[in-house]
């Protein structure tokens, strides 16, 4: 049942793409509370990245309802309240880390003084306040996506909407990073929606994890995650750790295995 609270709320939702007529998802529920961290799981092609553009209002859906505080995605995107993160940083280079962070303020005609003080508590939060006036291709890849992070919680969304952005890194920055963004989580207390194709990463950031199913995606199970908050590094050397990233993995070892074909 839908919470009148829920800051994403879904109900019956399906997405056929007209192109060959390939039914990308079917039948989704999913009601999402107020700082909840909800990450999307499963094989590739299940429509992890389709469900998140739906929710972010950039995929149309073919059937069913969403809705982002209580209104409909489009209104909610032209409310904007929500922040996208894409596995790609998507910033402008010839803009400072500073303006790219600044752009979305400068589109919401927030005032010079207002948006400075903005974007220095931002650089702040992501620990990049002396690579203000660098450039996005003087940094690492870590570093970008950081930037991207602080310009999509710049006008304090209540949604963050993050697909697989620590994808392309390597192993190491993508531990740390998934410390930062669980700093970064607590300390805004935004919602966030996170598409991975990793257990270990899901179990360690989510409150909840949502296991998909072979297209067409439908939710096949939600695993609790009640690690205790806050997490650090020694959180993934928890036994209970261990037995959540099991009951994922089997979750979506049993899902893989009922769409096979019968011999």
């Amino acid at each position: 049942m839908t919470s009148p609270s829920s800051v994403v709320s879904i109900s019956g939702l399906g997405k056929v793409f007209p192109k060959g007529g390939v039914t990308a998802l079917e039948n989704i529920e999913l009601d999402v509370q107020p700082g909840e961290f909800i990450s999307l799981i499963g094989p590739s092609g299940c429509g992890k990245s389709t469900l998140l553009r739906v929710i972010g209002d950039l995929t149309q859906p073919t059937s069913g309802e969403v809705l982002v505080n209580g209104k409909p995605a489009p209104r909610a995107r032209l409310d904007r309240d929500y922040g996208i993160v894409f596995q790609a940083a998507v910033l402008f280079d010839w803009r400072t880390v500073a303006k790219n962070i600044a752009l979305p303020l400068e589109l919401l005609k927030w005032d010079r003084a207002k948006r400075e003080a903005r974007v220095a508590e931002m650089l702040d939060l992501v620990e990049l306040k002396d690579f203000g006036n660098h450039y996005p291709w003087q940094l690492s890849g870590g570093m970008q996506q950081r930037v991207s992070i602080a310009r999509a919680l710049s006008f304090s969304p209540a949604l963050l909407l993050m697909d697989e952005p620590f994808g392309a890194l390597d192993e190491m920055t993508r531990e740390r990073l998934n410390l930062e963004l669980l700093s970064i989580w607590a300390e805004t207390r935004s919602t966030v929606i996170f598409v991975t194709h990793s257990i270990s990463e899901a179990v360690f950031l989510s409150t909840r994890v949502v296991v998909m199913s072979p297209r067409p995606g439908r939710i096949a199970g939600v695993v609790d995650i009640d690690l205790p908050q806050p997490r650090g590094v020694r959180a993934r050397e928890e036994p209970r750790f261990f037995e959540l990233v099991t009951e994922v993995r089997e979750m979506l070892h049993a899902v893989e295995t009922e769409s096979e074909p019968s011999a």
